[in-house]
């Protein structure tokens, strides 16, 4: 008996001791990595081509890239920050600058989520150039850059090729990520209100740049003329009224400007490429050890009212009878 009567003091000491320490609010500082970044979708009709799959039916550019990003923004941590821009015409808008992540990530995850080719303001998509516009804001901001597109310019780059990058490579950190297959798919054409009437065809667009300098081989093309028809005669016809990703171009900029390069695939995780490219910040982060004592105190509590006296019980039952003590008795 005096054995479980001090086991039983000792786990009550114990249990106040732990609930002192729990009340008390210990914590322990980690070193945690966070990031500070801005996300530019390209929001360009070609976006709106679908050779995606989400949840077993296909899926346009835009929606499988809104997907990613929003999977990315979930797996950064506290205290990163994020900001949002997009991409039409030659030009990207920033929606918003970076904000802390955790504290705003119901309205950073909802603003993802209603990014549409409708916010377009012009039909355009010179790429390079909304690349080169996005990399000017992130060294404005001294943030890091995610910039999703499918590379697809219109109309296609002059025979100059795209716009100089003129800044320092590997000022501004991040990546391009390209967005499609590599098989062409068409494009989706919509009318005036916003109704898909079926797809572009190779008459609605134009297959060359001629704007610049004509290229070398122009003097080859039937109808060519140095001053009057420099070009050529002849209206030239090819497949950019069909979309593919164009690596070969995005891989290019990539170089150029410092930045990495990942295509949007089933098998790329953007965490953890963002985390290969990116500056990292490291941040302190207090973890809450209140629960660690406040539980040895509730294991405490359940000992004593509830597992000793089951104890007590079992041990009373199984103890031998005392025959000094009947024997007297009769």
């Amino acid at each position: 008996m005096v054995r479980f009567r001090d086991l039983r003091l000792g786990l009550l000491v114990a249990a106040l001791v732990a609930l002192g320490v729990a009340l008390a609010g210990p914590s322990w500082t980690l070193p945690r990595t966070a990031y500070d970044f801005i996300i530019v979708v390209d929001i360009t009709g070609s976006m709106n081509a679908r050779d995606y799959t989400l949840d077993g039916r296909p899926t346009s550019r835009l929606d499988a890239a809104k997907r990613d990003v929003r999977g990315l923004i979930a797996q950064v941590s506290c205290r990163s920050r994020v900001g949002l821009g997009v991409f039409a015409e030659r030009r990207s808008f920033l929606l918003f600058e970076p904000v802390e992540l955790c504290v705003n990530f119901s309205a950073v995850d909802e603003a993802i989520a209603a990014l549409d080719w409708r916010m377009g303001w012009e039909g355009d998509s010179h790429v390079a150039s909304g690349l080169l516009r996005a990399l000017e804001i992130a060294r404005d901001l001294d943030v890091d850059l995610v910039f999703l597109t499918d590379g697809h310019e219109a109309p296609p780059l002059p025979a100059s090729g795209p716009p100089a990058f003129e800044g320092e490579p590997g000022k501004v950190r991040g990546l391009v990520v390209g967005v499609g297959e590599t098989k062409p798919v068409p494009i989706p054409k919509f009318d005036d209100t916003g109704r898909e009437i079926g797809f572009w065809s190779a008459a609605d667009v134009p297959h060359e740049n001629r704007s610049g300098a004509p290229p070398t081989d122009a003097s080859s093309r039937p109808g060519w003329h140095p001053r009057n028809a420099p070009f050529g005669a002849a209206d030239l016809t090819g497949n950019e009224h069909l979309t593919a990703v164009r690596e070969d171009h995005l891989q290019a900029l990539a170089r150029e400007t410092g930045l990495g390069y990942v295509r949007l695939a089933e098998d790329a995780s953007l965490p953890t490429e963002l985390a290969a490219q990116a500056r990292r910040r490291l941040i302190g982060t207090s973890v809450d050890l209140r629960p660690l004592p406040a539980a040895l105190a509730l294991a405490a509590l359940v000992m004593i009212l509830a597992g000793l006296p089951v104890i007590e019980t079992f041990r009373i039952r199984r103890r031998p009878p005392d025959w000094s003590v009947v024997e007297r008795k009769k």
